[in-house]
């Protein structure tokens, strides 16, 4: 037969095992936090690309222009894009307003030669890197 006094001990012994193990839990979640915002992981978080979606309507080569109608999606401000043909990038191609569903923007890129062939046409969201529209265009017609 177990002393009264063991089967105390043995019943006491679990609480501080597992006021343990939940301590060093949360220190481990805590440092994990911690160390995002520390080291500038948090910043990147906010980045990400708006979801919108774009129609070509009208290539101007001649002029250096391509009309883009976008069709949804959440307001852009059109400052924060930059246009690319053929991987060419033109970074102040749209003028710096906001970019609304239903309104036509003219993306110019007038300073460089003429495009002949099709090329694939981007349009990258500058803050997050990520290109939210593309399709290959016909420069020739």
């Amino acid at each position: 037969m177990k002393p009264s006094n063991q089967s105390n001990a043995d019943d006491r012994a679990v609480s501080p095992v597992i006021g343990v193990i939940l301590m060093v839990a949360i220190t481990v979640i805590l440092a994990a936090v911690i160390g995002t915002f520390v080291l500038g992981l948090g910043d990147q978080l906010g980045d990400t690309a708006p979801q919108a979606s774009f129609d070509v309507v009208n290539v101007s080569d001649s002029e250096g222009n391509v009309t883009f109608a976008k069709t949804g999606g959440q307001t852009i401000a059109a400052g924060d894009l930059t246009l690319s043909i053929g991987g060419e990038r033109y970074e102040d191609a749209f003028p710096n307003q906001d970019w609304q569903s239903g309104q036509e923007i003219v993306g110019n890129y007038s300073d460089s030669g003429v495009y002949s062939d099709e090329e694939t046409v981007r349009i990258i969201h500058d803050p997050s890197g990520s290109a939210i529209f593309e399709e290959t265009v016909d420069f020739g017609s």
